[in-house]
């Protein structure tokens, strides 16, 4: 439904419109809507994450006392705090605690990329589906695509990449080694211990989905290539004797 809707309105808005869903059989559509479903996915499973770092805490006058900081995306976990376990504060020896760092650039890179790739896609297939006999008539059209996508794999393994090392000092610093930066856990009579974290597989899906986006974008850049006359001027050269 989503497509014939989407054709109705580009037909409504734009002459010269020649729907034919057959492209989406082809290698260059069928792989169009697997770049726009991962891209969703990729989107998703990092944008929407929200976890919380648990600590066990006893000072004066509290025992075993459970405090939480909580992060989400962008993952500036410069403000998550914990705060202080009892309405006195320790007895006056606890002062709300951060976690530190922030690595909003590399999950905002990452999310961006996926959700200009879902635009794109969907544009992409308006071409292919509507425009075909244009996109094929004018080879600027494979040529600009060739660039844009060549341009978009090589982004999906930087972001990818940065998302990835950025991944893992998240987890680095929610878990059990934030507690020795942590000033209020040294005061006299205070004991700080790791509880628990929320689980990251979902993020760590979200970065199996960025390796499965290069993939398939390099892929795509060889199909594009194939119907540009960058490809039919080098075959005529390997056959000329």
């Amino acid at each position: 439904w989503f497509w014939f809707l989407l054709a109705a309105v580009v037909s409504a808005m734009m002459p010269g419109l020649r729907v034919d869903f057959s492209m989406l059989l082809e290698p260059l559509g069928f792989v169009k809507v697997l770049e726009w479903i991962l891209a969703i996915f990729a989107f998703a499973t990092c944008g929407g994450f929200q976890g919380e770092t648990t600590l066990l805490v006893s000072c004066k006058g509290v025992v075993n006392k459970t405090i939480t900081a909580v992060f989400a995306y962008p993952f500036r976990l410069n403000t998550a705090v914990f705060s202080a376990p009892d309405p006195k504060a320790c007895g006056g020896t606890w002062t709300d605690a951060h976690l530190m760092g922030n690595f909003s650039s590399s999950a905002q890179f990452f999310v961006t990329l996926a959700a200009l790739v879902f635009f794109y896609c969907i544009t992409a297939l308006v071409v292919y589906i509507g425009y075909n006999h244009v996109y094929q008539q004018n080879n600027k059209f494979p040529l600009t695509d060739l660039a844009i996508s060549v341009l978009i794999a090589f982004l999906w393994l930087v972001s990818t990449f940065v998302w990835a090392k950025g991944l893992a000092d998240i987890k680095e610093s929610t878990g059990a080694s934030i507690i020795p930066g942590i000033e209020s856990c040294k005061a006299p009579g205070t004991t700080c211990h790791f509880l628990s974290v929320t689980s990251m597989g979902i993020l760590n899906v979200s970065v199996v989905f960025g390796l499965l986006n290069i993939i398939l974008w390099a892929g795509n850049v060889w199909l594009v290539y194939k119907d540009t006359n960058l490809h039919n001027q080098w075959s005529r050269i390997s056959e000329s004797p």
